[in-house]
């Protein structure tokens, strides 16, 4: 009988604390809540969690993408300029020269005749002159662009060619911004009475 008497009690005293406290009995004790459901094991909770998952996910994904983007811009702007400061290098020099060329050859031949005359000794270095600003102002920009790009390919040519093969390429080009710079120089040479400052390589 004494175990009888401790069962009731002990059941009736564990029945009023949970009353007491506002929670029902259930058949699992303290593990569930009043729906049913185990403790922290409730779809809200799982949809929270599930969410913030694929937020997480999703942002990874987004950070992921904006730095393989952000690399490409840092590393195609790197190339660019060096591929900018090395044919800024290449044709600085050329299209300074080329310009004096169209400069010089064109101040001589809108000067009056006896001004030239007095610049120049002979006719024939005034025809010659002539012929050279005739011939320089005959080519467009993109033919003097076009022979710039040639010439410089020819370079590559003759560094990567053996030294008879480079020559016997180079013979039979005549045609070169190099070659207009050239013929301007030995007439300048000529001519002491004009100053001209073209650059050297």
């Amino acid at each position: 009988m004494d175990s009888s008497f401790a069962k009731d009690l002990y059941s009736e005293s564990s029945h009023l604390l949970k009353v007491e406290s506002g929670s029902s009995p259930t058949a699992n004790g303290d593990l569930q809540d009043e729906d049913g459901s185990f403790w922290g094991d409730s779809d809200e909770e799982l949809d929270k969690a599930s969410e913030l998952d694929r937020e997480w996910e999703r942002r990874r994904d987004q950070f992921h993408t904006i730095g393989y983007r952000d690399g490409l811009i840092a590393g195609k702007e790197a190339i660019a300029q060096d591929g900018f400061n090395i044919g800024f290098k290449e044709s600085v020099l050329e299209g300074y020269n080329w310009g004096m060329v169209r400069g010089v050859t064109s101040a001589l031949a809108c000067l009056p005749e006896g001004l030239k005359e007095r610049l120049i000794e002979t006719q024939e270095k005034m025809n010659k002159f002539q012929t050279l600003n005739e011939s320089v102002h005959s080519l467009s920009t993109m033919d003097a662009l076009k022979l710039f790009h040639d010439d410089i390919m020819a370079k590559k040519e003759h560094l990567k060619a053996t030294s008879e093969e480079a020559s016997s390429q180079n013979d039979g080009s005549d045609c070169s911004l190099g070659n207009y710079v050239g013929e301007l120089q030995s007439l300048l040479l000529k001519t002491p009475a004009i100053e001209s400052h073209l650059s050297e390589k």
